[in-house]
């Protein structure tokens, strides 16, 4: 049991926590509505320009979201019929790598496979075919948006489908029922239930893209909201229409996560190779025929643009690009900065978790205590609301009566990527801390175990893994992140992926390339390093987090 002490102090680091976060937010979202008010007429919701952003934005995230569940059904249902296989287990962490991979990396991919001078055209055209095939413009955002989630999808449904008990496959065989009625009883009622809820997530993940439309979007045609938010300051600085654009993108949030609560969330307790089961359905000649063509398009699709990253990075000369000094200090930067934001979203995280552990455990709730703990839990929500584009606004705006806004613009960084990183965080050292402290309450309580002492012996050791764990995750993210670097990036504060970014933009892609290589290997031993020594089961569902 916590002393009074210690109850207090947790509650009141939540709520410094919570007061902080919604501060930080607040500020952003005030400074946007009085200059929204204040610009008045200067651009309207019923511009022209705007409305086309914004059925832009609405369609490419719909047809994203229905291509990724489309797509997925099939390759998620041959691998529950296929539970046995070799490399079934590396197929399944393959499609996790998208979602650890920064977004930037993985555009950098298709491209290689997909863009002007891509594989697929190479092959066309030594075929005698003379018009490309082009991955610019809605057409390009859709394949990108697809690469990401629908593996994202497939290991959700997976996920569901090998929770359906092992009788329903035995009563499917002793009926001798074909695939087709198998999909109907069995699996169909399963997926009906998970589908609302990941065409939900997708369809957030894609309103809110920004990096993939930045790259692949080709033009003024195929903008999204956080583009042309990014577009109308970087490079028309129009204050008027950026604030215009951010609300929208705020109500678009909000109403895509209200949404979303009136759908069950897409569940994952972790993935394994599955059990060991007997589906007659899968022993068929031509469902394992099928099922291989399915899964063998699946891996090529994801895992062709990963190798094209690696084969294009290792043609650039490595070790030159990596001893200049504009390398360098891109490095130094962004390991700053990612070291400092994944620190300060742990912390934040670990406050928010400890208070609602005591406020949970206090049978005697007042009516304050309970108001915060529904502020607490509410926390992913209020950060998932206002995308890092339109944070990165409002404060650019509140920061301009101060002189240059770039002044800052290290600060903002950290406290944007750390805020963004917090769902994440939350979700991995939540679990972790509740059973650590129903395990250990009793055994510090009997030893008078108390602040320092307790943390030293008793919660340090149980809660070192998972922090750490959290802790890369939070950095692997800050890494890799473009958004809100995207407005402040400059001469003076350059990043890894602003840096791949501009040599992209100045097509000096060799450079590109090497640089996304060395930017991907760094997160990719991060997402080790804070899964390693864990069993295959945690590894998997944390990995999918």
């Amino acid at each position: 049991m916590l002393t009074a002490l210690e109850r207090r102090r947790a509650i009141s680091g939540g709520a410094l926590s919570l007061a902080g976060i919604a501060l930080f937010v607040g500020i952003a979202v005030v400074v946007l509505l009085a200059a929204g008010i204040e610009s008045g007429g200067d651009s309207t919701l019923a511009d022209p320009y705007l409305l086309r952003v914004l059925r832009f934005t609405l369609l490419q995230a719909t047809l994203s979201a229905l291509l990724s569940i489309v797509l997925a059904i099939p390759v998620a249902r041959a691998l529950a019929r296929q539970p046995r296989f070799p490399g079934r287990l590396w197929l399944i962490r393959l499609m996790a790598v998208p979602m650890g991979l920064p977004v930037l990396i993985g555009a950098l991919g298709l491209l290689g496979i997909w863009g002007r001078q891509g594989l697929l055209n190479q092959a066309l055209t030594a075929l005698g075919l003379s018009q490309p095939v082009s991955i610019y413009g809605l057409a390009g955002i859709l394949l990108a948006h697809v690469f990401f989630n629908m593996p994202l999808a497939c290991r959700l449904m997976l996920a569901g489908l090998e929770r359906v008990p092992a009788e329903y496959w035995l009563v499917a065989g002793g009926l001798g029922m074909r695939p087709a009625s198998v999909f109907r009883f069995i699996e169909w009622p399963v997926l009906r239930g998970l589908i609302p809820g990941i065409a939900g997530l997708i369809f957030m993940l894609c309103a809110t893209s920004f990096t993939l439309v930045l790259i692949l979007g080709g033009g003024p045609a195929a903008t999204t909201l956080e583009v042309a938010i990014y577009q109308a300051l970087r490079f028309d600085f129009d204050p008027g229409r950026a604030v215009l654009l951010s609300l929208l993108q705020i109500v678009v949030t909000a109403a895509i996560l209200g949404a979303m609560t009136l759908f069950p969330s897409p569940d994952d307790h972790g993935l394994t190779s599955g059990r060991a089961l007997r589906r007659i359905d899968g022993q068929l000649r031509a469902a394992r025929w099928v099922d291989a063509v399915l899964l063998s398009s699946a891996a090529l699709f994801i895992g062709l643009p990963l190798a094209s990253v690696v084969v294009a990075g290792l043609e650039a000369d490595l070790l030159k690009l990596a001893g200049q000094t504009i390398f360098l200090q891109a490095a130094v930067t962004s390991l700053a900065i990612a070291l400092a934001a994944g620190l300060l979203a742990v912390a934040i995280s670990f406050a928010i978790i400890r208070a609602r552990s005591v406020i949970s455990a206090d049978r005697n709730k007042t009516f304050s205590l309970r108001g915060l703990a529904t502020a607490l839990s509410g926390t992913s929500s209020l950060i998932l609301l206002v995308p890092p584009i339109v944070l990165a606004t409002g404060w650019f705006l509140a920061l301009r009566p101060f002189g240059d806004p770039s002044r800052f613009a290290a600060v903002l960084i950290v406290t944007i990527n750390a805020l963004m990183a917090l769902p994440f965080v939350i979700r991995v050292l939540e679990p972790a801390y509740v059973v650590h402290r129903r395990r250990t309450e009793r055994l510090a309580a009997s030893l008078g175990l108390e602040g320092i002492s307790r943390l030293r012996l008793i919660d340090w050791p149980g809660l070192r893994k998972p922090l750490f764990t959290a802790l890369s995750f939070a950095i692997a993210l800050s890494l890799g992140d473009l958004g809100a670097v995207a407005l402040f990036g400059s001469d003076s504060l350059m990043t890894l992926p602003w840096l791949v970014y501009s040599k992209l933009g100045s097509y000096r892609t060799n450079d590109a390339d090497g640089y996304a290589l060395i930017l991907g290997v760094v997160c990719l031993l991060l997402t080790i390093a804070g899964t390693a020594g864990q069993g295959t089961r945690e590894d998997e569902g944390r990995r999918n987090d």
